[in-house]
């Protein structure tokens, strides 16, 4: 379904400042941008400068986040919190994370326009670090905003051996203050991120908005498989240990069981042979596992499901065969309210309502069991994400905005009456 034949200011004025950001970059030629960086502080100023534009008040906060408030009709109003991040991934697309950012502020530009004060206030945040791309752990700005954030992790370093904590000082932050900015969830009515879908489903279905109903929990993990090495002329194919082939056998088991799982997916995407030779019977294999779900006992079954394969594998082809986990994060649902009221914007905007899971990891995560939160996912193209490639219409973003617009009104609307 095409949002094409219509103006679409909303979405050439998004896309607009979208290039303004992408010309921010740590690398020349290329969209780099990592957390606590010069490019990552013009980015932060430039955002900062959209947000008093669009009559905010606005800030950089503990952690390096840009925190713009549009006050609501009483100085005391409880906060809806819209946004992304504005980190990036290396040699990245300049749509993920930067588009909730830019048509939050949009928005919000528009209520001021209008002279419009809601019923509550609305918070614009542009989170500095959903990525992990410069340090270890990923998601610093919203657990922070949850109050969550782990203050050992200001220990973690980059690559060139600079603390997460001088880099905050260096950014101009004052991280021993981290408790101030977590969010009080009793004047918080909930978070809420427009994202590029970083998948196909939207594109195969030919529609350009989808709800969200929960991101993935993700178990990931080393399957390691030791046989016996030989020389590939001498030892007959019957007395053979091979642990590539018994590997090979694993994969595709793993493909299988993640393919009919519902909803759930389960990927190996490195494989390592030790000592490897083109006259060589493998000896030692190992490879990754990823398995990812909505909901955290699909992915708990599914990876049942595969050490169970994995072992009987193993014993059949006489090679062990070691599954070690080293990464746990569990799903988090979306709000059902809020994604409701998202799937009834989409409505109002005659068009169809698809829900969905998210496969990847959003800020929304850290807020799980904190506050309520909920996301819209548009339409990008190919699927491609994490890429120069990755690519959003004008039409899909301008109906995304539009969306977002009648949500917040839908959801003032209902605060007024209740």
């Amino acid at each position: 379904m095409t949002t094409a034949g219509k103006r679409h200011d909303y979405g050439e004025a998004i896309s607009a400042r979208i290039d303004a950001l992408a010309a921010l970059s740590c690398d020349p030629g290329k969209l780099t941008r990592l957390y606590l960086t010069p490019s990552h502080r013009r980015a932060a100023d430039l955002v900062l400068q959209w947000m008093l534009e669009a009559g905010m008040t606005a800030r950089v906060d503990v952690v390096g986040n840009v925190i713009g408030r549009y006050e609501g009709a009483w100085s005391d109003a409880p906060a809806l919190l819209l946004g992304s991040h504005i980190d990036t991934v290396r040699d990245a697309g300049k749509f993920d994370g930067n588009l909730g950012v830019v048509t939050a502020i949009a928005v919000v530009a528009k209520l001021q326009a209008s002279g419009q004060r809601l019923p509550f206030a609305i918070e614009v945040v542009a989170f500095g670090d959903e990525e992990g791309v410069r340090f270890a752990s990923t998601l610093g700005g919203s657990r922070a905003l949850a109050g969550t954030f782990d203050a050992a992790l200001l220990d973690e370093t980059d690559v060139d051996g600079q603390s997460r904590r001088q880099a905050l000082i260096a950014f101009g932050c004052d991280p021993t203050k981290l408790a101030a900015d977590a969010r009080d969830p009793t004047q918080t009515l909930g978070y809420v991120e427009v994202h590029i879908e970083q998948g196909p489903v939207l594109e195969a279905k030919d529609l350009p908005l989808g709800v969200v109903t929960a991101i993935n929990g993700a178990r990931r993990g080393t399957v390691t498989i030791a046989g016996v090495s030989g020389h590939a002329g001498t030892v007959p194919m019957s007395m053979r240990r091979d642990a590539l082939a018994a590997a090979a056998e694993m994969i595709l088991a793993v493909e299988r069981i993640g393919a009919g799982n519902n909803d759930s997916v389960a990927t190996v995407g490195r494989l390592e042979i030790a000592n490897a030779g083109t006259n060589t019977v493998p000896g030692q294999v190992s490879f990754s596992l990823d398995i990812r779900s909505p909901v955290d006992a699909r992915r708990e079954a599914a990876a049942k499901k595969i050490e169970r394969a994995i072992a009987e594998i193993a014993t059949r082809r006489h090679v062990t065969a070691a599954v070690a986990y080293t990464y746990e994060a569990p799903a988090a649902a979306c709000d059902r309210a809020l994604s409701a009221k998202l799937g009834a914007a989409i409505a109002a905007q005659q068009l169809p309502v698809l829900h969905m899971p998210s496969g990847a990891g959003h800020d929304g995560m850290a807020f799980r069991d904190k506050i309520p939160f909920a996301m819209l996912f548009v339409r990008c193209r190919g699927g491609i994400s994490h890429n120069p490639a990755e690519f959003a219409d004008v039409a899909d973003i301008d109906a995304a905005a539009r969306v977002l617009e009648h949500f917040v009104l839908a959801l003032a609307q209902d605060a007024k009456l209740s």
